[in-house]
């Protein structure tokens, strides 16, 4: 589960996502990170998706130093597939970004073994 996405002064909010792999072995070296958008801000006011306006995975092989970086422009889009990852153990976060660039604190990481 990913919680915690919220808590810092952008004002943006938290939600909650999980990430697996797929049990079929076609996507042996992927990794499914999914997410519900979030429906208020970290000081509890609402927000609409009208005010989203997307995503940031951070991700990488050290928690502390998560190097990579997808951004993802689309509110309405709450999935993400990660291919041909490398072997050993990954690790993800998200933030959610409003319509006007304020970001929220990374949530807590997630993590896949390949």
């Amino acid at each position: 589960m990913i919680t915690g996405c919220g808590g810092d002064s952008s004002g943006s909010s938290s939600r909650e996502g999980v990430a697996q792999g797929s049990p079929s072995g076609i996507f042996e070296r992927s990794a499914s990170l999914s997410w519900n958008a979030p429906s208020t801000r970290a000081n509890g006011d609402g927000i609409k998706m009208g005010e989203l306006s997307g995503y940031v995975i951070n991700y990488g092989q050290n928690p502390e130093r998560l190097s990579e970086t997808v951004r993802i422009g689309d509110a309405g889009t709450m999935e993400y597939i990660f291919d041909n990852l490398d072997d050993g153990t990954w690790y993800f976060t998200i933030q959610v970004e409003d319509a006007d660039g304020l970001m929220s604190a990374p949530s807590a990481p997630v993590s896949k073994t390949i």
